[in-house]
């Protein structure tokens, strides 16, 4: 999505930073792993259409990505791909209506996994898109077999709607209100949005 395409939003351990040509490589070694393909219901690209969804993703008004950074390792070496564990995404039925959002995470990284990396993550996410994009519902799914994302997201609040046998998944789902922005400000604490060159805290 073009809004987010200089934007870097910094939590206490990690930095979401939009997903440029550069993360391809990695990102696309990340995907030959049968684990995330089977928990993010991905199938396998080539390199260069790795490069072609970076691209299409980009312009998308339908799609908005991030990609995790972790921020120690981050501030240690300055380089992006390195720091590197994972990504976060939102998907939209259409670009005018924002009010729905599918959301998705994954945290790519064995080393960085239990951390609470994705969660911190995830809520940066949900942050950013009630302020940007107006979102007022939240939608998931996730496979039967992954445990820790179903905790996760129970424990922020998400309620069961559906059970799929054909697909192994369920979808759960949270309304936004007042109560729940205030329990993510109060979670996140303080972090900061840049986006070019100009920052805000939330």
């Amino acid at each position: 999505m073009i809004i987010n395409k200089d934007t870097i939003i910094q939590g206490k351990k990690v930095v979401l930073v939009s997903y440029k040509e550069e993360h391809v490589p990695k990102y696309h070694e990340w995907m030959k792993s049968e684990e995330l393909q089977h928990l993010t219901a991905s199938e396998p690209l080539s390199l260069e259409e790795e490069y072609e969804m970076q691209k299409s993703w980009q312009r998308d008004e339908n799609k908005l990505t991030f990609i995790i950074l972790h921020k120690e390792k981050f501030a240690k070496t300055g380089n992006e791909v390195d720091a590197m564990i994972g990504d976060t995404n939102l998907f939209f039925a259409t670009p005018e209506d924002r009010i729905c959002a599918e959301a998705e995470i994954m945290i790519a990284e064995q080393w960085a996994r239990g951390q609470k990396c994705g969660w911190e993550a995830t809520l940066l996410l949900f942050s950013y898109a009630i302020t940007h994009l107006g979102v007022k519902q939240f939608v998931v799914k996730i496979s039967f077999d992954n445990i820790p994302s179903i905790n996760m997201f129970k424990n922020m609040g998400f309620i069961e709607l559906s059970k799929s046998e054909v697909f192994q998944e369920m979808t759960f789902s949270k309304v936004v209100d007042e109560m729940w922005i205030s329990w993510i400000n109060m979670s996140l604490g303080d972090f900061n949005v840049v986006d070019k060159n100009k920052v805000g805290c939330n």
